[in-house]
């Protein structure tokens, strides 16, 4: 059963709950997997300076979003609202702590996270269900894999290392 003020269903729910990486597109672009933290019936995502990299998605107010099951495979596709917590508000307040507790590998105690992100002008997006969801057959069959974008991080190819010369008879 859907609940059409959240936009939501009991399969994006639970897989919200679940969720550690989400694929997020915006604008048409191409999907990012992305670290993300449930909480209150929404993703919250951390993008910026020092945190992961999601063109676009701070100024956006809409995007798709898929999540993957238990299995690995991908299981729900669903639009979301995008908004912003915007640090100084009561919901940064809140937010932003609950957050940085779940980012893993983070160097610092949680307070000097947040202090961070809001200094360095990070983004802490909440992505909120917003439409039907596409699940089950509805979902395209094809695998979704993209060619390797294009990066600077390339290393040249060399030559086995060998300790001796060989030599042929």
């Amino acid at each position: 059963m859907t609940d059409d003020a959240l936009g939501s269903t009991p399969l994006v729910d639970e897989a919200m709950k679940k969720a550690a990486v989400a694929w997020v597109s915006v604008s048409g672009g191409p999907a990012l997997a992305l670290w993300c933290a449930p909480l209150e019936g929404a993703l919250l995502v951390v993008t910026g300076p020092g945190e992961q990299a999601a063109p676009g998605l701070a100024d956006a107010t809409e995007a798709q979003v898929t999540l993957r099951g238990d299995h690995g495979g991908r299981i729900v596709t669903w639009p979301a609202r995008v908004s912003r917590v915007q640090p100084g508000t009561e919901a940064w307040d809140t937010t932003a702590p609950l957050v940085a507790a779940k980012r893993l590998n983070a160097s610092g105690p949680t307070a000097d996270l947040v202090a961070r992100w809001a200094a360095d002008g990070c983004a802490v997006n909440r992505l909120t269900p917003a439409g039907t969801p596409l699940a089950g057959a509805d979902l395209s069959a094809d695998a979704q894999a993209e060619p390797p974008r294009a990066t600077p991080a390339v290393r040249a190819t060399r030559k086995p290392f060998r300790l001796h010369r060989v030599r042929r008879r």
